[in-house]
Order: structure tokens, then C-alpha cells, then sequence
């Protein structure tokens, strides 16, 4: 196999492939020559070149969301490097393996004005598990290296070696525990396209140690068999894998009348006794008279809230105002005492948690009414949203139910950031469809990078839902070769950031229109013809259904469907909708 003829492009590969690191996403350059070189000579790897780097590290990151094995991301030196940031910040905290290898030159060049040039050594430090920045070959160019490497600097080649394998373990062992993204900063110096045959070398990577069971203390048990009220949040959780929710635990949870279950759409959670749309269940309560009577009721002595990022701020308001006396989480070790209170966060999965805790025929069912009495609120509002969507006008609220009921089942769904993830979490998605969105960092950007990703990577269809301002943000995700025929992008466009007209604060002024909604005329038709995709578009009710009725089939290309709706009244909409489910559950009460 023809590798790079520089020993440290040799040794970072190898390293990957020792650690099972199979595939690498390539965005072009000349100073990653050696590394590409290398990867493409080994059929071991599975390559994709993506030119955009912020692109191709959603992309990467898309790949690894479905299965939680690592990917690469390999780019040249300087400004290439900073282009990944985005998305190396949303995976570090959604929790998602990323091994990103940056060429650079030699550091004895760094800060003299030669081109692309930057200080990369530790460039993602508040966001990275692990940062390597290995050292330079003594062995190639070898005159250079002794012309221009500082003297206190200069090593051997056998040292080098040993500072670098031992740095590379290091970190692929913090990629592997941890499940974040690590950087390798690797300098490289010309001549960079030489080529040797290599097969092996005599590198000694160490093993990764596997952790034992954490073992849940006896407190926590006594804390949940004690307590009257227990509230679990489910927010975001794979849909399949070792840490998604299984069955045992849905049944352990469900059979349980203390236990108030509120999942979001992202946590590919389904039981006929727990909450979800979470929104439809708080945004009333709000609005009642009888508010804190409401609020206290359902006030939990426990709360357990298990996986990465809740959206619902509605939910996290509440429980800023009427904060549980234990506060539990599993599975996310990085957000510290959201909502201020005796707070716990446990190295474990929940359905380790929960199978260590005591079972429901074996605690005295104090709290029965808190479940059923909130069952009861999400009957009146399953109810209510049918109704209203047959009369209400077309608009983003009534566009997202007709497409969430027009989802091919089974499905892999992802949602962009803004209003798109908050529409989505007002209504039912079938069990069978997979429900991904990045709620790390929660941006705009990179979202349909992501879902190429994940379709790349999956067998089941994909479709991205995503706003307007998301779609043209990240439309670079689109240059891109390995896009599969079955992918669809479903761009809802309200003319501008139109979860701005639903945030407090909105007004009708010209300033408020440029700079917050960012009022604009775009469509997607050009792109998708630039690109290859098939367009389609809708602008009410009749023409969303026809387009619906057969955008899901099989097709030579990708497909986009834009959904025009009208900017100035789809908040009154989504208002008039909560005042409705209001004067119902003031019934209720």
C-alpha cells in the first residue's frame, strides 16, 4: 500500500486504525497531503471528501450520531482548521466521537507570515476531551529540521516516535471513554507527496480499559422509594444502542403510579401513560388562574431527568420556579444544577439506574393521583389539537402537522434548531420514526450537514425538516457527492427567523424586521437545480397534500419540498392554539 513517506502521516493513521477509527471525512488541501494519501491508500478506511470544513464536520458528525462510533475529520493547515469549531462544540455536548486531525506546518514557522498559519495547538480547548499537539518528524527533512527547530527542541527520531505513540493512546483512550471529540494536531513539512510502501510498523498503542458498573448508592434508592411524586424527563436519547431506553425501563417507569413521565420528541420514548408534548401540557398552566395551585400539584419531590439536552423551556421555567428536593441526572455529565436545587449528576445509563431501583409493587403507591390527574390534561390536549388544525388557517403550525402525519414509517427524522424543533415538539411522531435534532449547542447552523450524515449512514429513509434561515445558512451541505437518492429536505420558509414574531419582544418595526426576524425574499429552487436535487413547492393546503402524496417515493435524486407560509400570522396561530387548550383545562380544573 502506497502511504505517505512521512513517518508521523504513517504513525497518526495507523493509530486510527488500531482504534478502529474506519471512517474519514477529507476536505482538500495541500498540508493534509501526507494524511490523505495515507487514508485513501489503505482499504480499511471509508473515505468522503466534503470541500466545506464546517460542512464536512457535520457531515462527520451526522455519520457518527447513528451509531456512536467515531469518525475522522482531516483538513489543512490554518483557517481550515477553525471552520470545524461549530460542529466539534455541538458534539462535545451532545456527547458524539470525533477525531479531529489537523495537518500544520512546522511550529518554527508559525507567526513568521508564511500562509495559512495560525496557532492551532490546543485551538479547541474549552471544547475537546483531549488535545494532542504531536511533534514534528526529525527523520524528513531532516536538514530543515536542524536549520530551523529551536535547539532546546530538537529530539531524536526514536523520541519523537515515543512521544508520539504514547500522546496518540492518550488520547484515542479519552476519545473512547469519554465519547467526545479529541484533536491530533499533527506538523507536517515538505516535501509533503512523497509516497512508500508500508504495511506495519513496530508502534505500541495501549488497549482501552474497559469501566465497571457504577453500583447506584443505597441513598438514591431510599430517596426514590420514599418519594411521592416523582417526575422523569427523557430528552435527547439514541434510538437504538446500548444507552437508548429499552423496554424494561419503559415498563419499570410505566407500571409505577408515582411516576410522571415527560419525553420529548427527541428521546425516541413511546408509552400511552407518559407526557409528551410537554408544551401543550405547560403553556395553559401558565395561563390559568388558578396557576400556582396548578404548579404546586405538580411540583416533584424527585426529579430524574436522563440524556442530553431538554428543549421544552416551558418545563425548565416550572421547574426553576417549583424546584424538586433531589435533582438526579444520568447520562449527562456536563450540565451542572440546571434549576439550582440538591443535584446529583451519575455516571450511569438509565436503564442501569433504573434497574437498581426498587419496584413499584414494593413502595406504597402515595402519589397515584399524580400521574392520572396529568394524564388526564394530555387527553383533553391530544384532543384539542385535531380539532384545531382542521380549522385553524394555513400556517408553519398546520404545515408541520399535515408533514409529521405524512412521515413514512418506518423513518429517520432531522430536525433543525429555532422553530422547527419547538413546532415538532407539539405533536405525536410515530414509534417507528427516529428523531434526531442538535441540541448540544443548539444552533442553526449544520443541520441538513448532519442529516446527510445520518443518511448517509443509516439504511432507513431520512428527512430533514428545517427552517428557512437554517436551510440557506447551511446550504454548502449540499455540495456534496454521496447525498442518497431517498434523502428528502422539507424547508418551511416564513420569510425570515419567524420564532422571533413568537418571542417576547416582537414588534412591527423596520429595525425589528432587519435585524431580528431578517425579513427576506429567497427561495430554494436555484440551489436545488445548482445541485441536482428534484424541487417542489406549496403554499396552502390543497397543494402541501398533493405534494406530500408521493414526495416520499423512490427517485432518481434527492428531493426538497419548500413550504411557503404567511410571516405576519402564523404566531397568532400558534397564540390562539395555547389560549384554546387555556379555556379547556380551566374546565378541567
Amino acid at each position: 500500500m502506497k502511504y505517505s513517506n512521512i513517518p508521523l502521516a504513517q504513525l497518526t493513521v495507523s493509530a486510527c486504525k488500531f482504534y478502529g477509527i474506519r471512517r474519514i471525512v477529507i476536505s482538500p488541501g495541500s498540508r493534509n497531503a501526507p494524511l490523505t494519501l495515507s487514508f485513501l491508500a489503505d482499504p480499511y478506511f471509508e473515505c468522503y471528501s466534503v470541500v466545506d470544513e464546517r460542512a464536512a464536520a457535520f457531515f462527520g458528525m451526522g455519520l457518527s450520531q447513528q451509531d456512536q462510533n467515531p469518525v475522522a475529520l482531516v483538513c489543512t493547515s490554518g483557517s481550515a482548521l477553525l471552520n470545524y469549531y461549530p460542529a466539534i462544540s455541538e458534539a462535545y455536548y451532545s456527547q458524539i466521537p470525533l477525531v479531529v486531525i489537523s495537518a500544520d506546518r512546522p511550529s518554527y514557522l508559525i507567526d513568521k507570515g508564511y500562509g495559512q498559519t495560525i496557532r492551532q495547538e490546543d485551538v479547541f480547548e474549552k471544547h475537546i476531551a483531549f488535545s494532542a499537539h504531536l511533534m514534528q518528524d526529525a527523520s524528513h527533512a531532516s536538514q530543515a529540521y536542524l536549520n530551523y527547530m529551536p535547539k532546546e527542541l530538537i529530539a531524536s527520531q526514536e523520541q519523537v516516535e515515543a512521544h508520539n505513540t504514547a500522546t496518540l493512546s492518550e488520547a484515542f483512550q479519552s476519545l473512547l471513554a469519554s465519547g467526545r471529540p479529541i484533536h491530533l494536531n499533527v506538523p507536517l513539512e515538505e516535501p509533503l507527496y512523497g509516497t512508500i510502501n508500508f504495511t506495519s510498523a513496530s508502534w505500541q498503542f495501549k488497549a482501552v480499559l474497559k469501566t465497571s458498573l457504577y453500583q447506584v448508592k443505597i441513598s438514591y434508592k431510599e430517596a426514590w422509594n420514599k418519594a411521592e411524586k416523582i417526575m422523569v424527563i427523557l430528552g435527547v436519547c439514541p434510538d437504538k444502542g446500548a444507552n437508548a431506553i429499552s423496554q424494561e425501563t419503559i415498563k419499570f417507569l410505566a407500571a409505577d403510579s408515582r411516576v410522571l413521565v415527560l419525553t420529548e420528541t427527541t428521546s425516541n420514548v413511546h408509552h400511552p401513560s407518559f407526557i409528551d408534548s410537554i408544551d401543550n401540557l405547560m403553556a395553559p398552566i401558565e395561563s390559568t388562574d388558578a396557576l400556582q395551585t396548578v404548579y404546586e400539584g405538580l411540583k416533584p419531590d424527585l426529579l430524574v431527568s436522563v440524556g442530553g439536552a431538554v428543549v421544552s423551556k416551558k418545563i425548565k421555567g416550572f421547574l426553576n420556579c417549583q424546584r424538586p428536593t433531589l435533582h438526579i441526572q444520568l447520562g449527562n455529565t456536563l450540565v451542572k444544577n440546571p434549576f439550582f436545587t440538591d443535584f446529583h449528576a451519575l455516571p450511569i445509563s438509565a436503564n442501569d439506574f433504573f434497574s437498581q431501583m426498587p419496584a413499584s409493587d414494593t413502595v406504597t403507591p402515595i402519589g397515584a393521583t399524580y400521574k392520572s390527574k396529568h394524564i388526564l390534561f394530555k387527553n383533553i390536549y391530544k384532543k384539542q389539537l385535531l380539532e384545531y388544525c382542521t380549522s385553524a388557517p394555513f400556517s408553519d403550525f398546520t404545515a408541520f402537522h399535515a408533514v409529521l402525519k405524512s412521515l413514512p414509517n418506518p423513518a429517520q427524522l432531522q430536525l433543525a434548531n429555532s422553530a422547527t424543533i419547538r413546532y415538532a415538539q407539539l405533536f405525536s411522531v410515530a414509534p417507528r420514526i427516529s428523531v434526531f435534532c442538535n441540541r448540544g449547542t443548539s444552533g442553526i447552523d449544520g443541520s441538513i450537514s448532519t442529516a446527510i450524515g445520518a443518511a448517509v449512514s443509516s439504511d432507513t429513509q431520512t428527512i430533514c425538516i428545517t427552517g428557512d434561515l437554517s436551510f440557506f445558512y447551511d446550504s454548502n451541505a449540499l455540495w456534496n457527492d454521496c447525498i442518497p437518492n431517498n434523502f428528502r429536505i422539507i424547508v418551511v420558509n416564513n420569510q425570515g427567523g419567524g420564532i422571533f414574531r413568537v418571542l417576547p419582544g416582537k414588534s412591527d418595526s423596520e429595525n425589528f424586521s432587519r435585524y431580528f426576524e431578517t425579513v427576506h425574499t429567497l427561495n430554494a429552487s436555484h440551489l436545488c437545480a445548482m445541485h441536482g436535487l428534484t424541487y417542489h413547492r406549496a403554499d396552502n393546503s390543497q397543494s402541501l397534500a398533493d405534494a406530500l402524496s408521493s414526495f416520499y417515493e423512490p427517485s432518481p435524486a434527492p428531493q426538497l419540498l419548500e413550504i411557503f407560509t404567511p410571516r405576519t400570522t402564523n404566531d397568532e396561530v400558534l397564540k390562539e392554539f395555547f389560549n384554546s387548550l387555556s379555556v379547556l383545562y380551566k374546565t378541567a380544573l
